[in-house]
């Protein structure tokens, strides 16, 4: 199969979709790879590293659209790169079609097979593409909160774990998934007060069990998150419903009870957000404040961290790229759940139930797809 690396362009994302070492495992199944020239750079691998493992170097990201019959990237498409896509041609992907319905339709018209990282699920309902990118984006929003809490970044002016006599930071977790466990980690490492809320009473029990004694769980409804939002310092939005748009858990009336100087970090942005008052921001321009309270919500926020996050992800999905270059989408998503329930949009159809509830678009089963 001939796979195609383009560089990514959305703003500040310096992930790339594979590896050097990912090339070479392509190379011995004899499958050929164009990257993008630059495309390695911002996660500190250079074009000859490319060329030493047996990639063909591309000057333009034409070139390697109109070139592969598979593209790999780290992010969806942006507008600029609709055009570029070709009927029949396979995209893997994070896509997150649910939070943004113009994608969603630029998908439907280019006729291609859309395969989200997002939606690639395991029998057991883990989220093999999706976990390390929320472990690093949990650990990341504490440390982003941690530094919009400090007063020349217009926060509280409150350090997360106190010092001897003088009262830690409170910090909020909305969700018990992966990222608000690991949020909780890092935000109880550093000496603060943590509240985990989530609404599954064996997951409570689970990290009641697992984290240290600074950690509470609280079982979440409206009345609980209103109580808790009195006293916080850094609320971080955890939730995660697979392929679907996330609920607004803190609405806007809601932020009148949080504290002036507080910081909202919502993880679930690139799902449309579980704070009403989200918006998409950038690593340029990543906080805006409402009615008083920061909210830091960029939706690649991994990319920050790229040398990291392009390990832990390609990790995960080379051993799925692989299997849909040797077989090809349609045998290898017979042969393989996890990765059938990663097609979402295939020739002009939606075949994932979430993204076509989201919209209210007509929905097909993915089987007729696959015969």
């Amino acid at each position: 199969m001939i796979i195609g690396v383009p560089k990514e362009i959305k703003n500040n994302e310096n992930r790339v979709a594979v590896t050097p070492a990912g090339v070479a495992e392509f190379k011995k199944y004899n499958h050929t790879i164009y990257v993008q020239s630059g495309a390695g750079a911002g996660s500190g691998f250079s074009d000859e590293n490319y060329k030493s493992a047996g990639a063909t170097i591309l000057q333009t990201i034409e070139e390697v659209y109109s070139t592969a019959e598979m593209i790999v990237k780290v992010k969806e498409p942006i507008e600029s790169e609709y055009s570029l896509i070709k009927p029949n041609q396979l995209l893997f992907t994070y896509f997150h079609f649910a939070s943004y319905e113009p994608l969603t339709h630029a998908m439907i018209k280019s006729n291609a097979i859309c395969l989200a990282y997002e939606t690639v699920e395991r029998p057991d309902r883990s989220l093999p593409l999706l976990i390390p990118m929320s472990e690093v984006a949990g650990r990341m929003s504490v440390q982003q909160g941690a530094k919009y809490l400090e007063k020349p970044m217009g926060g509280k002016g409150i350090l997360l774990g106190g010092v001897p006599g003088v009262k830690p930071a409170n910090v909020i977790i909305l969700g018990g998934g992966i990222v608000g466990t690991q949020a909780a980690k890092m935000a109880a490492g550093l000496g603060a007060r943590v509240t985990i809320m989530d609404i599954s009473i064996p997951r409570l029990r689970q990290l009641d069990d697992i984290m240290p004694a600074n950690v509470d769980t609280v079982y979440s409804n409206e009345y609980n998150i209103r109580e808790a939002i009195k006293k916080a310092d850094l609320i971080i939005g955890a939730v995660l419903i697979p392929g679907a748009k996330a609920p607004h858990l803190i609405t806007k009336d809601m932020l009148s009870s949080i504290p002036d100087g507080a910081v909202m970090v919502d993880v679930a942005v690139d799902q449309g957000g579980c704070f009403e008052t989200t918006k998409p921001t950038t690593h340029a321009e990543p906080t805006y404040v409402v009615d008083g309270v920061i909210h830091y919500s960029v939706a690649n926020m991994p990319g920050a961290v790229p040398y990291t996050s392009t390990l832990a992800l390609t990790n995960a999905t080379l051993p799925y790229a692989i299997q849909l270059a040797n077989k090809g989408w349609k045998k290898a998503c017979t042969d393989n759940s996890d990765l059938k329930s990663g097609l979402n949009i295939i020739n002009g159809k939606i075949v994932y139930k979430g993204v076509s509830d989201a919209f209210g678009l007509p929905y097909s089963n993915v089987e007729d797809f696959l015969k």
